[in-house]
């Protein structure tokens, strides 16, 4: 029986093998503007049809080898001007999103989305913090900003899953650090950790102030008076 079943699931793989081989990817019959088009199709399409993000890999998988995609991407998203979305590289893929000049007309037809995350300024700051010297302990966070961050704001960013458990941390008690996620790159439309603002941006755009976190200065309800570390609550997978 067990000979059988790994006879049937050869069989599957070698059909999916099979089926793989028969996709034409390089297009030689077709002349070079025509295969460049198609390419085009071929990876609009997928984009569009993906709820995620779709990473360089996927999308080589439907062109030819000597194909670029980032040039393709690139004749993409010129087709895409004047159109209300556009083609974004966010969380190390790519993903249509509409134009931020048409939310108020979506929020009016259909209201807001339910996966919106509304933060306040305390989670944006413990939010930057942890983005920018993850992996970090709540412990260590609380050092940084002068006063206790609350196991209860770290779970609300946690229930949120734009954080999720680092590795333990080497310091006494092991205490877990928490590290952003691939939602928190959806989220602030990031490719990578790379393209996080500098603090002088954040500063412009009235979000995190240089002299009141090395003051110490944030707002009190940051506090509760608690400082034991939690148990982590059910994984959320981290950014690639």
């Amino acid at each position: 029986m067990a000979e059988a079943a790994r006879r049937r699931g050869g069989s599957r793989s070698d059909d999916r093998r099979s089926a793989d081989q028969l996709f034409d990817r390089e297009l030689d019959h077709l002349p070079p503007e025509a295969r460049w088009r198609e390419w085009m199709h071929r990876v609009e399409a997928i984009i569009f049809a993906a709820s995620e993000p779709v990473t360089r890999s996927v999308l080589a998988r439907v062109v030819g080898a000597s194909c670029s995609i980032d040039l393709l991407i690139d004749d993409i998203r010129e087709e895409l001007r004047g159109r209300p979305y556009d083609l974004i590289a966010v969380a190390g893929g790519w993903k249509h999103l509409t134009r931020p000049a048409y939310a108020d007309a979506i929020r009016a037809a259909v209201g807001g989305s339910e996966k919106a995350v509304d933060l306040t300024q305390s989670e944006v700051l413990v939010m930057m913090a942890i983005a920018y010297f993850q992996p970090i302990t709540r412990g260590e966070l609380s050092s940084f900003f002068g006063k206790e961050v609350s196991r209860d704001l770290i779970g609300r960013l946690r229930g949120a899953g734009l954080i999720a458990s680092g590795p333990r941390s080497p310091t006494p008690g092991a205490p877990y650090t928490y590290v952003t996620t691939k939602a928190f790159l959806l989220e602030f439309g990031l490719d990578t950790l790379r393209d996080l603002p500098d603090f002088e941006a954040l500063e412009d755009a009235g979000l995190l102030s240089k002299e009141k976190l090395l003051a110490g200065d944030i707002p009190a309800r940051l506090a509760n008076g608690e400082d034991d570390e939690e148990e982590p609550e059910a994984n959320v997978d981290q950014p690639s």
